[in-house]
């Protein structure tokens, strides 16, 4: 009798833990109680006869492991680990994306450091370089006019959604520690892996969203249309 009540429990206690998961829109939640489930599957398998289930818990034992590894991918993909170690510094400027999507956004980029002067983009011409400057302020050159924006922003990220020439000539104005990505390998990587996409969408997003919030003076608006 104690041997039908705990197999009572345990089947009931399984399938309440599957269904919980598949109301969490969470994946590391889902995974977690799927994963609480098919234990306590492979518990109930084990005990509601005198002898083992073994088939069922040979087959809940894959499924199990197979959504532990996801598990583990998935905590992987969210921790600061995942970060490669020469990036981990400039994370806090990306910081609202995953670290595993900041981590398949660095692994296509190059980190320079590019002298006094370097010219980022040229007025009229194409992009073929999709820019990001760490540190050391931008001397834009646009319609005769010369000023300056600040680092921590994109130069050529409009160019790179549109598929326009770039808009202004823009210079470093120091020596700067700068992200480079090829466009065309930007381009070809975004069709391939649409994770990789979304996450090149939101970082430009990001960045775009703090132009426009700088937007509401003269040189805030300057400074927008720079980078194109």
């Amino acid at each position: 009798m104690e041997e039908l009540i705990l197999s009572d429990f345990l089947v009931l206690a399984a399938a309440g833990m599957f269904v919980l998961g598949y109301l969490i829109i969470n994946q590391i939640m889902l995974r977690t109680m799927l994963l609480i489930g098919t234990i306590l599957y492979i518990w109930y398998y084990a005990v509601v006869d005198e002898t083992p289930l073994w088939p069922a818990i040979w087959a809940s034992s894959a499924t199990g492991t197979a959504n532990f590894i996801g598990l583990l991918s998935l905590l992987y993909r969210n921790s600061t680990v995942a970060i490669p170690h020469k990036y981990r510094d400039i994370y806090a400027h990306f910081d609202l994306l995953p670290p595993g999507d900041f981590r398949k956004l660095m692994s296509a980029a190059s980190r320079l450091t590019r002298s006094k002067g370097y010219q980022l983009t040229a007025a009229g011409a194409r992009v073929n370089k999709l820019c990001y400057v760490i540190d050391g302020e931008i001397e834009v050159e646009k319609f005769g006019r010369r000023f300056s924006i600040p680092d921590g922003v994109f130069v050529g990220e409009v160019a790179y959604l549109t598929g326009n020439r770039a808009s202004a000539s823009t210079y470093l104005a120091s020596d700067s520690d700068v992200l480079e990505w090829e466009v065309a390998v930007l381009k070809k990587r975004a069709i391939r892996d649409p994770r990789f996409r979304l996450a090149m969408d939101a970082m430009i997003s990001i960045d775009l969203a703090g132009k426009v919030a700088r937007a509401g003076s003269p040189e805030g608006s300057e400074q927008d249309n720079a980078a194109e």
